[in-house]
């Protein structure tokens, strides 16, 4: 399997629309190609058809046989792109670093990285019980393990 052409191929198909972006590609045992593609408003059907072709047509299956499977990451993909914490402001996200794991509210994004917003409760500063506050964290792209959406019902 020539990997550099699909590569090529693949480019080609996702710079058609300008709201998608890769996430990945992979080279599997048994010449299965698996492509996950995500888009800033989401990835329709007709898109990973598109590109599927556009890969498929252009190889020779009389050369090389071959499996192809795109499609867009699933819930339980962790986030792998920066772009993909655009479209998830404003969403809850479970986010591992080396240190700890925290849960909050996805309010920012720059260029660094990331700001996570919730309450919690904590003691009163002076007498008993508790009093609701709201925390803010910073979390640098080079410090996140891992990043996933969380899906409330």
């Amino acid at each position: 399997m020539d990997q550099s052409l699909v590569k090529k191929l693949v480019k080609e198909a996702i710079s058609e629309n300008e709201s998608l972006f890769l996430i990945e590609l992979a080279f599997l045992t048994g010449n299965r190609i698996k492509i996950i593609v995500d888009g800033d408003e989401g990835v329709s059907v007709k898109e990973c058809i598109r590109i599927s072709r556009h890969v498929e047509n252009s190889i020779d299956r009389e050369e090389e046989d071959f499996g192809l499977e795109v499609t867009s990451p699933d819930i339980s993909h962790p986030l792998a792109v920066k772009r993909q914490y655009n479209k998830n402001i404003n969403r809850i996200l479970k986010v591992k670093t080396e240190e700890e794991e925290l849960e909050g509210t996805l309010v920012a994004i720059d260029e660094k990285g990331i700001s996570l917003q919730w309450k919690t409760r904590e003691p009163k500063p002076i007498g008993k019980g508790k009093v609701t506050v709201e925390k803010n964290v910073s979390i640098a792209f080079e410090n996140i393990k891992e990043a996933k959406v969380k899906i409330t019902y």
